[in-house]
């Protein structure tokens, strides 16, 4: 557990398009500052607040939305090195462990020290073009090399530590951190990882007349994905945007410096409890048990 009042300067950031989102961040600002706490509210995308959080102002996020907030925050304040508490405002929220109507209990557990600080890999996934770095990212979830609007695989080859692991055709291939897994991943047939490893997965999506079988890579190892273009391929980051890649393009991911801090209330047990919970919610599933 950690010390007592560790969390001294605390910025709490809403999602801008949940309902309520920021009046209820307000709320959690001023029970914060009730209680001896340096806290401000504000909008996730506050450019302000947020060149304040990479000046190291604050000492912990608290992120008020859903999954993706918690990827937004993630991208703001892991190369800070502060953690991240979320407070769930949307439906599920399988990275988020306070639910709405909770945050007075667990914030009173946060003052007195009653947590634990759960460190997550980040992917830093690179495009080079003609050698030259052209963009960067530190991806929470996953990034995904596939097709853009034209219904056609594309054929693509991985690389691991500098030798060919294969080629791809098929309509994409997802590189995912453990988180990842319990995203785009496993939507895609992959396997389920435990949060705290720090192996890259690799997943086909629709493979076709290749390999079909997600692989998981050992603990630092490196991949490079090279496109073969000769129809629109895109990257995309933990859904982001997708970016347009061109012929002899090359995307490097591996395991980045920075790490997703979580703060969390239960045990490691947490997470196989909330994949559980959410299985069970799968409308085939109840459609199954019932």
């Amino acid at each position: 557990m950690a010390a007592a009042s560790a969390f001294r300067r605390v910025v709490v950031m809403a999602h801008p398009q949940v309902p309520d989102a920021l009046d209820e961040a307000r709320q959690v600002s001023a029970f914060l500052r009730g209680h001896g706490v340096q806290a401000e509210a504000g909008l996730l995308n506050d450019a302000a607040l947020r060149a304040r959080v990479c000046r190291e102002d604050f000492d912990l996020l608290i992120a008020l939305g859903g999954d993706g907030t918690m990827l937004r925050a993630g991208h703001l304040a892991a190369p800070c090195g502060v953690p991240v508490l979320g407070i769930n405002l949307g439906r599920f929220g399988f990275l988020i462990e306070v639910q709405r109507g909770q945050w007075r209990r667990a914030l009173e557990r946060l003052l007195a020290g009653d947590y634990r600080l759960e460190r997550r890999m980040m992917l830093a996934v690179t495009l080079y073009r003609d050698g030259q770095a052209q963009q960067r990212w530190d991806v929470v979830n996953e990034a995904v090399i596939c097709r853009g609007r034209a219904v056609r695989p594309v054929r693509l080859s991985a690389y691991v530590d500098g030798l060919l692991l294969t080629h791809y055709v098929a309509d994409g291939l997802i590189a995912a951190t453990p988180t990842g897994s319990t995203a785009y991943a496993l939507a895609a047939g992959g396997p389920i990882l435990p949060p705290e490893l720090r192996n890259i997965l690799l997943v086909p999506v629709a493979p076709h007349l290749s390999v079909d079988r997600a692989v998981v890579l050992a603990e630092g190892s490196a991949v490079t994905v090279v496109p073969h273009v000769d129809h629109e391929v895109v990257i995309s980051v933990d859904g982001q945007e997708p970016l347009n890649l061109q012929p002899g393009d090359e995307i490097d991911l591996r395991a980045g410096e920075h790490s997703l801090l979580f703060v969390r209330f239960q045990g490691p047990e947490y997470f196989y409890q909330v994949l559980t919970a959410y299985m069970r919610s799968h409308p085939l599933v109840q459609k199954i048990g019932g």
